[in-house]
């Protein structure tokens, strides 16, 4: 895929947002739940958007591959990052690229917060390379947008609720419209 607008971007959700997160919440469903907790905390819009969009490199590769290797790492979050880039500013790219070193930070310095996950995250934790050493952890700290990397990923791990009825992602085109402006992404097609 070459430089997404909006539509693109939803128009994944809508072609392969039915794929399964974890064990059984769809990603779509999951998307729009993340969202729901960061806009109910009073995340930025930035932020929002990151919580909406993080595992759009799941779907990705699922769009690219017709399917998805849970048990190989593929890297979904500098994937996911690396596409959005060219329409959405770093405050919502950095998150994403983020949230999956941000879990493993959770859980090395909350000892308890493993307690929190899905199987499913618990069984990523793992391929992901587990907790991180304490160098890991400074150089962590260390990240542009580590904090909302944090937050973000405490909303991911509690998206996970079965039938939640919240917002559905096309309620966000005029959102994601918005920050794409920010970064002068905002072209909603070709």
């Amino acid at each position: 895929m070459n430089r997404p607008t909006v539509d693109d971007v939803l128009d994944l959700y809508r072609r392969h947002g039915e794929e399964r997160y974890d064990e059984e919440l769809s990603q779509l469903a999951h998307a729009e739940q993340t969202a729901a907790l960061a806009g109910a905390a009073g995340a930025s819009d930035a932020l929002v958007v990151a919580a909406l969009l993080h595992d759009v490199g799941h779907l990705l590769e699922v769009a690219e591959t017709s399917r998805r290797d849970r048990q190989v790492d593929g890297r979904h979050e500098a994937r996911g990052a690396a596409w959005l880039a060219a329409l959405f500013p770093a405050a919502v790219t950095a998150p994403i690229a983020l949230h999956v070193r941000a879990k493993r930070y959770l859980c090395t310095v909350e000892p308890t917060y493993a307690d929190v996950l899905s199987a499913g995250s618990l069984a990523s934790l793992e391929r992901q390379g587990g907790t991180l050493s304490p160098n890991e952890v400074a150089a962590f700290e260390q990240s542009s947008g580590w904090a909302d990397a944090t937050e973000l990923r405490r909303w991911d791990d509690h998206a996970k609720v079965l039938d939640l009825e919240v917002a559905p992602i096309d309620e966000h085109r005029a959102l994601l419209l918005r920050v794409a402006a920010l970064r002068g992404g905002d072209r909603a097609d070709g």
